[in-house]
């Protein structure tokens, strides 16, 4: 992962300040580095809600980061409309998802496209991919995720 670690994305932190962030800024912390297609849909946002409702019992354990190729300003919408206590990377070029395999094709209706691949990296504090989810299912994915961590 060290030739991931120092690139710069920019995002939102827990209160919704906007931030330049790269995954060294968490060297020493273990966190959830999960990928979601698009803010503000449906399952995204059920995800996302999952995420926020479980914070106090993931918190005392990991970081939770999330991570979609959106804007900053649609983060912030995000945030606001949802509660949401954790950080919001944006990824426009796709570097971050690239790199962890969680940017590919997709089908919907028969037409393919690029996009975000659902998926989810528990990372420990040595910077090191303890357990990884790809293709996530929303429904019960947290609670996965919590007997994880």
């Amino acid at each position: 992962m060290k030739e991931i670690e120092n690139l710069k994305l920019e995002g939102i932190d827990e209160q919704g300040n906007e931030k330049e962030y790269s995954l060294s800024d968490f060297k020493g912390e273990k966190f959830v580095l999960y990928f979601y297609p698009k803010d503000n849909t449906s399952g995204c946002t059920q995800e996302a809600c999952d995420f926020r409702d479980n914070m106090n019992r993931i918190t005392s354990h990991a970081k939770v980061i999330g991570v979609s190729p959106d804007s900053i300003k649609s983060h912030k919408k995000f945030q606001e409309n949802h509660g949401l206590n954790f950080i919001l990377l944006s990824d426009t070029e796709h570097k971050l998802s690239e790199f962890f395999g969680a940017w590919g094709e997709k089908s919907m209706y028969g037409k393919k496209y690029m996009g975000i691949i659902r998926s989810t990296y528990i990372i420990d504090a040595d910077g090191e991919i303890v357990k990884s989810w790809t293709k996530v299912k929303v429904k019960g994915h947290v609670d996965e995720v919590l007997k994880e961590i």
